[in-house]
């Protein structure tokens, strides 16, 4: 892995079985083994890299025998670039399953039967589905927890931490990545990082943030947390975010990011518009970012966000986005969505997602010389 440090931020290109992935990088998530209402060629043509595609719901269905007798996900969805699992932890947080020290019990949200994970099962699972980056097993605590849960957490996945690792390398795989814990509490974020690290991963994600606690006891944790991982391994914010929140991860040396906000928000017709030309605008926004300014004046200097459903955009024939989604006019995209044709949802989907893909594509080139 190649990594250049730059005075706010780093341009790694991690090298994996299907390509490279050069960051800052934002990756797209499939879920189920599909960004919804897009094809593989559609991620390809927009220069996606990385996808983001979840442990938990492929081991309901296809399942785990399916999945492998299929050859994994790359070859089930026709997708020839890298890709990372998330291990089934955030169900941990989202489901509220059963949480012992072996592993977690679900309920299935297809049929209702018990589904049982463990360190081990998760990783064989990311295994089968032929991920090139892989997450630990982790005990995520809602944002509202108690010091005590956070902790617990913590610890638990430490101790699921040291099983991944076990289970990794009882098999052939790509990479492999730790979770940092512990909350909005920096003590318990230092000794999770510090203990992970001794366990060597090939990179390390700050997670359970964006799981209820306050913007800026997101901003002041990652930033902490950052400051402690090494500075040639990749960090992953999982769950973030807004635009404005991704400039200032990248300003305080964050790598990699995923969040469902872009296609989420398109299918109920809310879009992000650039102010301006894109270059332009990241260089500005990056640079209020290292300023330290606030989330919205970093925003201010990005993007809108329109519903392109509002009655002011049904005669207008400009374009959605001049330097995104030019093909349509505002007008007809609206359309779209009041008479409930598909076509509106994969349409705003590119939109939102050309967006985000081209902020880390400007965020790679921001020149800090300038």
């Amino acid at each position: 892995m190649h990594v250049t440090l730059f005075l706010f931020m780093r341009k790694l290109e991690i090298i994996t079985a299907h390509g490279p992935v050069h960051t800052p990088c934002f990756m797209p998530i499939a879920t189920k083994g599909a960004v919804k209402t897009l094809s593989s060629d559609d991620l390809r043509e927009l220069g996606a890299e990385i996808i983001l595609s979840n442990t938990f719901h492929l081991l309901l269905r296809p399942g785990f025998e399916a999945m492998r007798e299929l050859g994994g996900l790359h070859k089930l969805m026709r997708w020839d670039r890298a890709l990372l699992t998330d291990s089934g932890g955030y169900q941990v947080f989202s489901l509220e399953p059963k949480i012992s020290e072996e592993g977690v019990e679900f309920r299935s949200t297809v049929d209702g039967a018990k589904v049982t994970l463990t360190p081990e099962s998760s990783i064989e699972m990311q295994i089968a589905i032929g991920s090139d980056i892989l997450m630990q097993f982790d005990d995520v605590a809602a944002g509202t927890s108690t010091r005590e849960r956070y902790e617990e957490a913590m610890e638990r996945s430490l101790r699921w931490a040291k099983r991944c690792k076990t289970a990794f390398e009882r098999e052939i795989a790509t990479k492999l990545f730790g979770i940092v814990q512990g909350g909005t509490h920096m003590d318990l974020r230092e000794r999770s990082a510090r203990e992970l690290m001794e366990l060597d991963f090939d990179g390390y994600a700050i997670g359970g943030l964006s799981v209820g606690e306050s913007r800026a006891e997101a901003f002041r944790v990652a930033k902490a947390t950052a400051e402690i991982l090494p500075k040639d391994k990749p960090r992953y914010f999982m769950g973030g975010g807004f635009p404005e929140e991704i400039v200032y991860y990248v300003s305080v040396g964050i790598d990699l990011f995923d969040c469902v906000l872009p296609t989420r928000n398109a299918r109920h017709g809310t879009l992000f518009l650039w102010k301006g030309d894109p270059s332009v605008c990241v260089s500005r926004a990056f640079e209020v970012a290292c300023a330290g300014a606030s989330s919205t004046l970093i925003a201010d200097e990005l993007y809108t966000q329109v519903r392109i459903t509002n009655e002011a955009f049904a005669l207008d024939q400009s374009p959605v986005d001049r330097y995104g989604l030019l093909e349509y006019s505002k007008a007809y995209l609206r359309h779209l969505f009041m008479v409930h044709e598909p076509l509106a949802l994969r349409l705003a989907t590119l939109q939102n997602l050309r967006f985000y893909l081209r902020l880390m594509q400007e965020l790679r080139g921001v020149d800090l010389n300038a």
